[in-house]
């Protein structure tokens, strides 16, 4: 019997789905893709496939994840399979630059970036921006790697530590690092809007005044200096009611282009009022407690509607083969 396929390698992520497929009594099944066979000459299952791979799988100890994902996938697409953040969702989540390539070509501003191979470079890419900039690496997750560098002087004593720093972590998974300019925004915050089957779900405004980091469901504790949306005690996440933005409609575009099925798309505003996309999620979790706060159950939170659109596109497949 055709189900629904979760593609993983976090447990503690899939937690919050699984409550939600039992709530609409929803068959399904896990793939852990750590380690393990994939046998190229038999056809997949049927069903619906989701891919929730993540950029950060390196740091739980699953380097090849992503790899293994990959292989997955094109095995998947080949047979026809029906598979949500295939192919192209896979490739933005693990590289910066091809997001900030992609969001460009919709006509969606990113900060000005240059990519670098080779530490020794940086400073130039520093220059050549001006300071203050972030320094990030181009894949990451959970924040990995990112400061805020405000001089000639504070890059040389990052670029010091950096060359003794003995953990695997604290460099590049893919040896590519980004130079970006910094944006500051007038108050401490950025915003992180959530998508599910392409269309616009809520914005949630992440209080960034007492750390960076990433994700909303990771606890990890960030370093100083880094600069990704924190996660720290109190209200630091809140889902904005009724949220608009003129590059709503454009993300929405983007991430249909890309076949990005459920994402998150997080940007900042400056003084000025200019808009910049920094990070394109498309494994994207949610902050349960900001959904407390804002009255939002079953279908109206995040995995719930994650769990509403697998199980619709499963009923269209068993529709069409009835």
């Amino acid at each position: 019997m055709p189900q629904i396929h979760v593609l993983h390698e976090n447990d503690a992520w899939v937690v919050p789905l699984r409550a939600a497929f039992d709530q609409l009594r929803a068959p399904y099944a896990e793939w852990f893709l750590d380690t393990g066979l994939l046998d190229l000459t038999q056809p997949p299952p049927e069903g619906v496939f989701y891919n929730r791979m993540s950029a950060s799988s390196h740091t739980r100890d699953h380097a090849y994840a992503p790899e293994y994902a990959g292989a997955v996938i094109e095995w998947l697409e080949r047979h026809g399979r029906t598979v949500v953040n295939g192919r192209r969702a896979l490739q933005l989540e693990v590289s910066k630059v091809a997001q900030y390539q992609a969001l460009a070509a919709h006509g969606i501003p990113t900060p000005d970036t240059i990519a670098v191979v080779g530490a020794q470079h940086i400073p130039d890419a520093a220059e050549k921006l001006g300071y203050p900039v972030i320094l990030k690496h181009n894949r990451a997750g959970k924040g990995l790697g990112v400061r805020l560098v405000r001089s000639a002087e504070g890059l040389r004593q990052a670029l010091h530590l950096l060359a003794y720093d003995t953990d695997p972590h604290a460099h590049p998974r893919d040896g590519i690092w980004l130079v970006q300019r910094y944006v500051e925004a007038p108050e401490p915050f950025i915003t992180r809007a959530e998508f599910i089957g392409g269309r616009f779900l809520y914005a949630v405004r992440v209080d960034t005044s007492e750390g960076f980091e990433l994700c909303p469901a990771d606890a990890c504790q960030a370093g100083e200096g880094e600069a990704c949306p924190a996660v720290a005690a109190g209200e630091k996440f809140r889902i904005v009611e009724g949220f608009a933005h003129p590059l709503i409609h454009r993300m929405e575009a983007f991430l249909t282009a890309n076949g990005i099925g459920v994402g998150a798309i997080e940007f900042i505003t400056d003084r000025q009022g200019r808009t910049f996309a920094y990070d394109v999620n498309t494994n994207t979790n949610y902050n349960a407690e900001a959904e407390r706060r804002a009255n939002r159950e079953g279908a109206r939170t995040g995995m719930g509607a994650v769990a509403v659109h697998l199980n619709e596109l499963l009923g269209r497949q068993l529709r069409r083969a009835a």
